[in-house]
Formats: structure tokens, C-alpha cells, sequence
């Protein structure tokens, strides 16, 4: 069974930093880029940053600068650091593993066949 595991979410304040984890198991991914999502309560899934299979990184303008993607193809596991977190950041985070393998990937979460279950991020004031 496919599945990606998320972790790592939280309660934080504002200025703080966390380490997302997304583990994948019962298959590969060094082939597909991987990606991270969010969804605020009563707004859509939103694009975060993604990582190609040759390691090639995207930023969304929001994220751009305070968060790194990484990825540890041994161990099947892509990392998120998340630093100088505002309150805007609080979502749900997700990532996902992209249809096609050996591609850019994109911004949008129909290009995407594995997803994990989420891990909440909280920023207070």
C-alpha cells in the first residue's frame, strides 16, 4: 500500500520555525516531484513549494525566502523548514506526490495522484 505520512505540524507563535516531514512508503518517489499544499479553513488548496526529481525547486511568492524544501530520496522522505512563520501560514499542509514521473510538476493539486492526510500548523500572535 501506497501511502505518504505527514508530521511535524504544530502550535507556534509567530517568528517561530518547524520541520515538516512527509514520509512515503510502498513505492519510489525519486521519479516524481513532490510537492507541498495548504488549505486555511474556508479557502482552497493552495500551492507551497515543490521539488522536482532532479531537485529543482518552486516557491510560491507567500513562502518565498522563509521556507526550504528538501528531499532525502533514501530514505523516501521530503522535508519543509519553515522559518519566521506568520499567522497567515496557519493551515493544514499536505504533500503529494506528482502523477508523471520525470517532470517540473505544477502548481495545481490535479497533477498530483498521492496525497498524505495533512499535519496541522497553528501560528498564534
Amino acid at each position: 500500500q501506497v501511502q505518504l505520512v505527514e508530521s511535524g505540524g504544530g502550535l507556534v507563535q509567530a517568528g517561530d520555525s518547524l520541520r515538516l516531514s512527509c514520509a512515503a512508503s510502498g513505492r519510489s518517489f525519486r521519479d516524481r516531484t513532490m510537492t507541498w499544499f495548504r488549505q486555511a479553513p474556508g479557502k482552497e488548496r493552495a500551492f507551497v513549494v515543490r521539488i522536482t526529481w532532479n531537485g529543482r525547486t518552486y516557491y510560491s511568492e507567500a513562502v518565498e525566502g522563509r521556507f526550504t524544501i528538501s528531499r532525502d530520496t533514501a530514505k523516501n522522505t521530503v522535508y519543509l523548514r519553515m522559518n519566521s512563520l506568520k499567522p497567515e501560514d496557519t493551515a493544514v499542509y499536505y504533500c503529494a506526490a506528482s502523477t508523471s514521473s520525470y517532470t517540473y510538476g505544477s502548481n495545481s493539486p490535479n497533477d498530483y495522484n498521492y496525497w498524505g492526510q495533512g499535519t496541522q500548523v497553528t501560528v498564534s500572535t
